[in-house]
This record gives structure tokens, sequence and C-alpha cells, in this order.
């Protein structure tokens, strides 16, 4: 089997994981609450990234994607590729979620409370930015903590949902909100999870890797 093709088949595989996870405990949150939340998503992706970051790098978040493409550590041909399995992970996972739960329309979709589009797009953008800089840091450097980065990243996917999920949902990732959005056939304020990740994922790559990892 071709390299990008296992690549691929790896990130929509971790993204799935995530939707699923990360989305159903939204659901059933009404008994986790939201730290039950913070760490379902969390151990999802410290499940999806040490299952596959040894593939394809565990990016499973096309903001994080967008930040390796920048940064020049991946062409365009492999981050289009990435992207397009992300958003399929993130489909199929939330199509499987409705099959399960029909009659909630939201499916975990993350949303706006008690903030306004300008708000919502910066909060994202610095949650995601925090992210990126983690993983650029631990999974991204050859002299960082390597090791660690699986529980590194998904303990700081925790720690902002536990700041952000009660204004933003704390998405962080465009597949994240993409997959239930299509779905619910929910699209308000889908510019905060678009622009928000994306711009704060690619500050937080050019922070970490022109600034932190300069030698």
């Amino acid at each position: 089997m071709p390299q990008l093709t296992r690549q691929a088949i790896a990130e929509g595989l971790a993204t799935f994981i995530l939707v699923f996870i990360g989305a159903g405990s939204i659901i059933v949150g009404t008994s986790t609450g939201l730290t039950g939340i913070a760490l379902a998503h969390g151990f999802a992706i410290f499940i999806g990234v040490a299952a596959t970051a040894h593939i394809s790098g565990g990016h499973i978040n096309p903001a994080v994607t967008i930040g390796f493409l920048v940064t020049k550590r991946i062409d365009s041909l492999t981050a289009l590729v990435y992207i397009i399995a992300q958003l399929t992970g993130a489909l199929v996972a939330a199509g499987i979620l409705y099959s399960v739960f029909p009659s909630n329309s939201g499916l975990g979709l993350p949303m706006l409370s008690g903030i306004g589009l300008t708000e919502g797009i910066i909060i994202e953008s610095l949650l995601t930015l925090i992210l990126v800089v983690v993983i650029f840091q631990t999974a991204g450097d050859a002299k960082g903590p390597s090791g660690i980065a699986p529980i590194a990243i998904g303990l700081t996917v925790a720690a902002d949902i536990l700041v952000g999920g009660p204004l933003t949902g704390a998405a962080m990732n465009p597949a994240r909100w993409f997959g239930p959005a299509l779905v619910s056939g929910v699209f308000d304020n889908a510019l905060v999870y678009i622009i928000g990740p994306i711009f704060g994922g690619i500050i937080g790559a050019f922070l970490a890797d022109k600034v932190l990892q300069r030698s």
C-alpha cells in the first residue's frame, strides 16, 4: 500500500476517534459535565496521536496540517490528502452518531455562548495557537520530549476545553466542527470554527518553528 494512502487512512481514523468520542461525550454530557467532556476529548486525542503519529504524524486537525504546510514540514499534496482524510473521518463519525442519536440535532456541535463572532474567532485562535505550539514543541521538535507527545497534546486539548468550552465549545479544529455541522445542517458562526483555528494554527506554527526552535 502506498505510504500516502496509509497516512490518509491514519488521519481519517484518528479524526474519526476524536469526533466519535468527543462529540459523543457532549451528546451524553448531562451525565459527564464539562470535566468529563474535556477528558473525553483529551483521551481521544491521546489515543489518536499514540496510534498514528508514527504513520502520519498524528495531525488529526486541518489547522495543524496547515501549520506544518506553511512551515514547509510537509508538501502541498500531503497536506491536501490529510485534510480530505480528516474531514472524511469527522463526517463518518458524525453520521454514525446521528444514526445512534437521531433526536440530537446538534450532534455535539461546538457553539458560541454569551459572546459574539469576533470574540469567538479570537478565543478559537488562541486555544489553537496553544495547541499547535505544544504539538510543535513535542512531536515536531527533534530536541523535544517526543515520548510524551500524545499525553501532552491530549492534556492541552482537555485544558483548552475547560477554559474555552463554555464560550465556543473549544473546537480548535475545523474537522471537529465540520462533521457534526454537515450532518446536522447547522452552520451557525462557521467562521469561528474555520478562520479561528486556522489563523491560530499558523501563528502557533511560526512561533514554534521560527522563534522557539531557532538554533
